[in-house]
């Protein structure tokens, strides 16, 4: 070999290489059950356009990106795309249809979108079995067995350091692939050990073109998207670490050795040329008729949207004011109440703000700007309690009220002692040796617990918060701030733990300076986090929230609340931020149950007893607003709501408690939209548990420090929201769970299979987006509405590649209302142009 071929080959190698990790970084993360976020499906594409995404999408894997044609259609029909709608989506897009045209094509069918096949498709027929199944069968179970995490009774021993090797070494000795009649051993025996290599030599074999490369390895890879979604979580885990993690380039080089496989054992040498032949025609652009079909397709898309955005504009428009003076210069208010900014909760501010005008509603982010981790007591490792774009500052423990070691140390131990109790009779239930006995002798004994688990009178598993504990002993502990315990998981001293005092005074200020609490305190400020009381669920982190990465926001409240109620703090606020807090403000932490609307008042026995009045008063308020949140939310879930408060309580806590309900609540179904703007702006309107409602005043943000925070977080994070459900709606077959009454669980909580194998399935199930006859959630991109100068905003866009890929490719909608009400449109390329106005009533949002 000469010089000059070594260094062709060589720049050869980087190119795959490089596609290689381009294609690995286009696939989206995605988190264990246990802390499972909301994931944008489409996040390693926010770099491309949204129509350009949508082309790619179509042209390779034959997916959509758009809702199904026929349902847009039924928008058209019932009036809910009018042609205004048509006509503004047409002059954004540059697009020569009219109106007309758009209705005409949607009343009939799109030309069926052709996508490539790899080998092991072409090689299913109707009378011989599913190739291509067993491949996804074969290799989802292997990475079930790898990546358990103590489901098994029999782990798998490991047959190498990396996947890829174990996979190799474990598929040598498999025996099920010779039921397929797949002749494995000869082909492995060709493949390298490392899996770039791999994935080099079965590209080169394949004869696969240079500039098609990375298409075909995306085509590959997204056949296992589920376990390339869980691997590439645990990528991007390691990145924010500071380390690499390259198991996601191992599944890629499986898919790809399973192809080779294929191909070299097959016995129709007439078709493999063929396929291989193939290859140097991967459609490099959609035909014309398919091309046209994605632009009325686009287009409807994009007036559905338009159409929404109108209403909401309409309604900013017809607010109130600014009033002359807040309440921090007029009278006093008996309570603050900080929400997250979840939709869910601006039902129940709504509600809150009804049944009394006593209470001021703020809105925040639900980790309340504590950048820290918690570890519950006896867990082996912390859990993120802050959005999964930032990384922790501190680790808080979980410990006996006060931080008292010896306390923690008893509980601890009774933790301990009654976990291993049940897990040594979870295993002795489950072993091969006395399943079947203990059934036939025991069995008889479970029969009052199922009837009662049935009527929602009992939880059907233990309360993962508080097992191992009784209901006393669990209401001892929390957050030890001071890390007086200092026990790490395996209850070792580590000294890591607690928020330095030093640093105190800073992360207080942080968090009322993002709040835009900084004057005008009530002698109660409430700070509610949320969570979900749902049982039976495996998705359950993903109705708790999103902020407090898949946890509920119990511990970022109370540590947030423990910091501002020390006296230190408020003495180093007042002398080094020029924040006043009076003297009796009390800062107390609650817990906003979203699947039955009850709000629970956290560490009361703490609060001063001169505010006993005012805490028993409000306890009162936040039932009457409860009763309405429920009310409301009850007209959704079933078709004849309850007609007595009392009857809706008990509606909401059966769904909760019923182990056999699949849908306990409707979690962030139909978000459409993020308003960071004062509550008086949006006040007067309904948004029909439809927007995040993030509460900002500019003129107190100096440097403008919250309007960036909440444009790289709390916006980017409601985006990820809001477009796994739109991914999980217009893609249910590849983006979403599918149907959770055939979700079995995969290695203790790395996610779920529905039925007995496939792929790891991602996303949202069916039955948080559907009601049995339509879809609930309307799949919009989100809408967000900020009040703040635009070159403020142009500035944090240009700075932000996350936040100017999302503003810029149209993966959401970014509008600014002035202080008279007028609202802009931020245009793609970043001049700013009026609003849609005219056409369509705020009426339906009109409280």
């Amino acid at each position: 070999m000469t010089i000059q071929d070594a260094q062709l080959m060589s720049g050869t190698e980087a190119n795959i290489d490089r596609a290689v990790d381009a294609v690995c970084d286009r696939i989206p993360p995605f988190w264990p059950l246990d802390a499972m976020v909301a994931t944008n499906p489409y996040l390693g594409f926010v770099d491309w356009e949204f129509d350009e995404a949508a082309e790619y999408q179509l042209r390779v894997v034959g997916r959509p990106l758009t809702m199904d044609r026929r349902w847009l259609a039924r928008q058209l029909d019932n009036g809910r795309i009018t042609d205004a709608d048509l006509a503004e989506a047409g002059a954004r897009m540059g697009s020569d249809l009219e109106p007309s045209d758009v209705r005409a094509a949607a009343a009939g069918p799109a030309p069926p979108a052709a996508r490539f096949l790899l080998y092991s498709d072409l090689l299913d027929e109707r009378y011989r079995p599913r190739y291509s199944r067993y491949v996804i069968q074969q290799i989802s179970s292997f990475c079930a067995a790898y990546y358990d995490l103590g489901q098994a009774q029999w782990p798998m021993p490991r047959f190498g350091d990396s996947l890829y090797e174990a996979w190799l070494a474990y598929t040598r000795i498999d025996q099920t692939p010779g039921e397929m009649e797949i002749r494995t051993a000869g082909s492995l025996e060709k493949l390298p050990e490392a899996p770039r290599d791999a994935i080099r030599f079965v590209l080169e074999r394949f004869g696969v073109p240079a500039d098609r490369v990375e298409d075909f390895l995306y085509l590959a890879l997204t056949r296992v998207r589920g376990w390339a979604s869980y691997l590439r979580h645990l990528r991007w885990e390691a990145e924010l670490a500071g380390e690499r993690n390259d198991d996601i380039v191992g599944l890629l080089a499986i898919r790809m050795a399973w192809e080779f496989i294929l191909v070299d054992t097959c016995d129709r040498p007439a078709r493999t040329y063929l396929w291989l032949r193939s290859l140097h025609c991967l459609p490099r652009e959609l035909r014309s008729d398919q091309a046209r079909a994605l632009e009325v397709d686009c287009l409807l898309q994009r007036a559905l949207e338009i159409g929404y955005q109108r209403r909401l504009v309409a309604g900013l428009r017809e607010s109130p004011s600014r009033p002359s003076e807040g309440p921090s210069q007029t009278e006093r208010p008996l309570v603050q109440a900080a929400f997250c900014i979840d939709v869910r909760s601006e039902v129940f501010r709504r509600s809150l703000e009804t049944v009394t005008s006593e209470v001021q509603t703020l809105g925040f982010a639900g980790f309340f700007g504590v950048m820290a981790e918690y570890q519950p007591l006896g867990a082996g490792q912390p859990r993120s309690h802050l959005p999964v774009l930032l990384p922790a500052r501190y680790r808080v423990c979980e410990a006996a009220a006060g931080g008292d070691p010896e306390a923690t140390e008893s509980l601890l131990s009774r933790r301990r002692g009654a976990l291993a109790l049940s897990k040594a009779w979870k295993q002795f239930k489950l072993s091969s040796a006395s399943c079947f006995s203990f059934v036939e002798s025991a069995g008889l004994m479970y029969g009052p617990k199922l009837i009662l688990d049935h009527l929602g009178l009992t939880r059907p598993v233990p309360d993962p918060e508080a097992k191992g504990l009784t209901r006393e002993q669990a209401a001892e502990l929390g957050p030890d701030v001071d890390g007086r315990a200092r026990l790490g998981g395996d209850g070792s001293k580590d000294l890591s733990t607690g928020i330095p005092a030093s640093d105190r005074p800073q992360v207080a200020a942080f968090i009322l300076n993002a709040m835009g609490l900084t004057e005008g305190f009530g002698r109660l400020v409430l700070l509610a986090g949320h969570g979900s009381s749902t049982v039976n669920n495996p998705h359950r982190a993903g109705l708790d929230c999103g902020a407090c990465g898949g946890q509920t926001g119990e511990a970022s409240v109370r540590i947030a609340c423990a910091l501002l109620n020390d006296e230190a703090v408020r003495a180093a606020l007042a002398s080094e931020h020029g924040i006043e807090v009076p003297v009796d403000t009390w800062f107390l932490p609650a817990l906003h149950d979203t699947t039955t609307d009850e709000v629970e008042l956290l560490d009361t026995p703490h609060v001063p007893r001169e505010l006993e009045g005012d805490l028993a008063h409000l306890r009162g308020l936040l039932e009457r607003a409860g009763d309405l949140a429920r009310s409301e939310r009850l007209g959704l879930l079933q078709d004849r709501p309850p007609e007595s408060a009392e009857g809706a309580l008990k509606a909401v806590r059966r769904r909760g408690a019923d182990w056999a309900q699949v849908r306990p609540e409707w979690g962030l179904a139909r978000n459409a939209a993020f308003i960071a703007a004062p509550r008086w702006r949006t006040a007067h309107l309904s948004l029909e548990g439809r927007a995040f409602l993030h509460e900002y005043d500019w003129r107190r943000d100096d440097g403008f420090e919250v309007l960036n925070l909440i444009m790289t977080a709390p916006m980017v994070v409601a985006n990820w929201i809001n477009l796994q459900y739109y991914g999980s709606t217009v893609d249910p077959e590849h983006l979403s769970a599918g149907n959770k009454v055939l979700h079995n669980v995969v290695g203790g909580r790395l996610g779920v299979l529905e039925g007995n194998g496939g792929d790891l399935r991602i996303g949202l199930a069916k039955q948080s987006l559907h009601d049995g006859n339509d879809w609930v959630h309307e799949p919009l991109r989100l809408s967000v509405f900020l009040e703040a100068p635009r070159e403020e905003m142009d500035r944090i866009i240009e700075a932000n590649e996350m936040v100017h890929n999302l503003v810029s490719n149209e993966w959401l909608h970014l509008f600014q209302i002035e202080d008279d009400g007028t609202v802009w449109r931020r245009h793609p390329e970043g001049s700013w142009v009026s609003a849609p106005e005219g056409v369509g009533s705020a009426a339906a949002l009109e409280a």
